[in-house]
């Protein structure tokens, strides 16, 4: 049975949007997930949406708990899962309010536990994980995007650092040579640990700024970024919701 599971949140757990709402606290192995799981409908599909950062934002990147959130989708039964993140854009092609249906990911963090499989008593464990974002979800969310007249990107790759601080501009040029295309916090190891969950993942990501790279303009603040992103969060909302209905 289909059951979508969808981290970020982007105002999809208004209740006038889900039906049947109802909030499903679980613990996991690897501790609590980020927020209560808020379970219910939306156009007759089942799903399951997971606020990242918490209700209120109150968790850093560091701090989100990847294998709890991603432990307690499989647990109560999510068949796909699609994020949302808010990213900086590498390139002077992808401009702010566009949406990019991330591909490939460059994982740049430092204190994150990436693995479920934190040892190998009970056999060896390694990964593929050459194209970690799921094809047909991805296709499924551009085409939607196209359909709705957005400026959506099929593909991108996303470099993750650790946060809470932004980059250097040395970093973001070193970024961009890496051959990345947008930057976040959020995007890695979240999206490893769904390929490990046998979980297909798929992830839209809306760039708000430039991170640091462009010499002519100054760095934007995180509230300039915000105003960007919740400036568009009805769009994104507006997608995820259509895109349901094709999965």
């Amino acid at each position: 049975m289909l059951k979508i599971g969808i981290i970020g949140g982007s105002g999809l757990d208004d209740p006038q949007l889900l039906k049947n709402a109802e909030d499903l606290d679980i613990k996991t192995p690897y501790g609590q997930p980020s927020s209560p799981l808020a379970s219910g409908l939306i156009n007759n599909i089942p799903v399951l949406i997971l606020a990242r950062h918490g209700r209120k934002h109150q968790i850093s990147p560091t701090q989100v708990n990847n294998r709890a959130n991603i432990h307690a989708m499989k647990e109560l039964g999510a068949t796909h899962i699609i994020a949302t993140t808010a990213c900086g854009s590498l390139q002077a092609e992808i401009e702010r309010g566009d949406m990019i249906i991330l591909d490939q990911f460059i994982d740049f963090t430092k204190h994150r536990v990436n693995t479920f499989h934190d040892s190998f008593e009970n056999g060896i464990h390694h990964s593929i994980m050459a194209d970690p974002f799921d094809s047909h979800l991805r296709k499924q969310l551009y085409d939607t995007a196209k359909k709705l007249n957005y400026r959506v990107h099929e593909k991108g790759t996303v470099v993750t650092i650790e946060g809470p601080r932004f980059s250097t501009r040395a970093e973001s040029h070193m970024f961009r040579g890496f051959g990345a295309d947008v930057i976040n916090m959020s995007s890695a190891p979240e999206v490893a640990l769904a390929v490990e969950a046998e979980i297909p993942y798929a992830a839209v990501a809306m760039s708000t700024d430039y991170d640091c790279w462009k010499d002519d303009e100054p760095p934007m603040t995180w509230q300039e970024i915000l105003d960007v992103f919740n400036d568009n969060a009805e769009r994104v909302k507006k997608l995820l919701v259509q895109t349901l209905s094709s999965i």
